[in-house]
């Protein structure tokens, strides 16, 4: 009997105990499926069920190796075929709007950000729609009376009557004026065709979903808890700053604010050695949580992250979980840069190990390593070479440029050691 107390305490104890910083990383990589590799080959409904996990899938059209959000599928599903994210779009399964910028989201989710459009007017995309349609709204009405009329259109339907530099501001109006209805709620992107949007009505598009978006009628003050709750998710730990970031919520996220969901069980308040501040796990994740706490969550995954995945957007989140400074650097001017034009941070069984520099020649069949660059403390041992290798590789057979060439690296001897583990394969 006098032992009964004892393990209570243990226990209790044992469950309050901070969590280590490795524990909280494998928290976060746990709940972006980033964890461990794929335990086997992907399905189709695995990659709606993936942006469902993650919430948002960003969107961007760089494609000097192939476009973000094939790559952030890519380090979670394995080798699937691309066209599968296409085809959940065309059959209702995501959809696209504005969240954290331009994203996939769930099609469940569409109404959420519909609703929340309103509170958006802050960013650049809403402020720039409104002012089109101010300045320009005739020739925007007569273009929705036209898609109403004839159907669902691609911006390369209209012909250009002049050569612009590039960016929004100099796309051919239609475009602008499609981006700014898209925007503002009366169009949305039905399919993609060749990764070109075709808008069509708002009301068709969603009409024509298998199962209807609902917001369930929430008020203003819920749907921003319904986005914290989903960010804490997404994210498995973060501390209330990191919060506002990923769905571009205003104002910040206080704890002060998280009082209310910690009192009602839905958010777990927990600490984190190091942090002076708590951090916040979802009650969906109190059995990781538990796992994290014992060591049980092992991390064992070798990927190429890209720029825009949703582990490494945030800078100040990617430094404060990981160690890891990282900026994109594609719109930095060429001199400035650091590490290059289109560069993919390298996770390695629960660290950011480094970042490489890349480019895919598609018509040779090449995938080029233009430079390589570990961190600083990281040593280059033979497990390290072997499953970066083997991420290289598999991630140059899934976009069809099977022939992988490495040309420099910091450490330089880590390139040859880089090039042999790739022979070996």
């Amino acid at each position: 009997m006098p032992a009964q107390p004892v393990a209570v305490s243990s226990a209790a104890s044992a469950a309050d105990r901070p969590l280590t910083l490795i524990q909280a990383r494998c928290l976060q990589l746990h709940a972006q499926c980033l964890l461990q590799p794929p335990r086997r080959c992907a399905r189709p409904a695995d990659l709606a069920a993936m942006v469902t996990r993650m919430r948002l899938l960003q969107i961007d059209t760089i494609h000097v190796v192939a476009r973000s959000p094939y790559l952030v599928l890519h380090a979670r599903l394995g080798d699937y075929p691309p066209e599968w994210l296409e085809q959940a779009l065309a059959q209702g399964e995501l959809a696209e709007c504005w969240a954290h910028e331009a994203c996939f989201v769930p099609s469940g989710d569409y109404a959420l950000h519909d609703a929340w459009r309103h509170q958006r007017g802050h960013h650049w995309s809403y402020r720039h729609a409104a002012r089109v349609h101010q300045e320009h709204r005739a020739e925007m009405d007569d273009l929705l009376a036209h898609i109403a009329r004839e159907g669902p259109v691609r911006a390369a339907d209209f012909a250009r009557e002049d050569r612009g530099a590039g960016g929004w501001w100099a796309w051919k109006p239609e475009k602008r004026w499609l981006e700014a209805w898209f925007a503002l709620g009366e169009l949305m992107v039905a399919r993609r065709e060749r990764f070109q949007r075709v808008y069509d009505l708002a009301a068709r598009v969603r009409a024509s979903w298998p199962v209807a978006a609902d917001d369930g009628g929430l008020a203003t003050e819920a749907l921003r808890e319904r986005f914290i709750l989903d960010t804490v998710r997404a994210l498995g730990i973060v501390p209330a700053r990191w919060i506002a970031d990923y769905y571009r919520l205003k104002p910040q996220v206080s704890d002060r604010e998280l009082a209310s969901l910690v009192a009602s069980g839905q958010l777990l308040a927990v600490a984190v050695r190091g942090w002076s501040v708590p951090a916040y796990v979802h009650a969906d994740h109190a059995p990781a949580l538990a796992k994290a706490r014992a060591g049980r969550l092992r991390a064992t995954h070798t990927a190429l992250l890209s720029p825009f995945d949703p582990l490494v957007w945030d800078r100040q989140r990617a430094q404060g979980m990981f160690d890891f400074d990282y900026a994109l650097e594609c719109y930095t001017p060429a001199p400035k840069r650091r590490y290059g034009y289109f560069v993919l941070p390298i996770l390695h069984r629960g660290a950011l190990t480094g970042r490489l520099d890349a480019k895919a020649h598609r018509a040779d069949g090449v995938f080029e390593v233009k430079a390589l660059f570990l961190e600083e403390g990281v040593v280059p041992g033979e497990r390290l070479v072997t499953e970066l290798a083997r991420a290289l590789q598999d991630l140059a057979h899934w976009h069809g440029t099977p022939t992988v060439r490495v040309l420099r690296s910091r450490p330089a001897g880590f390139a040859g050691a880089l090039r042999a583990a790739l022979k070996r394969r």
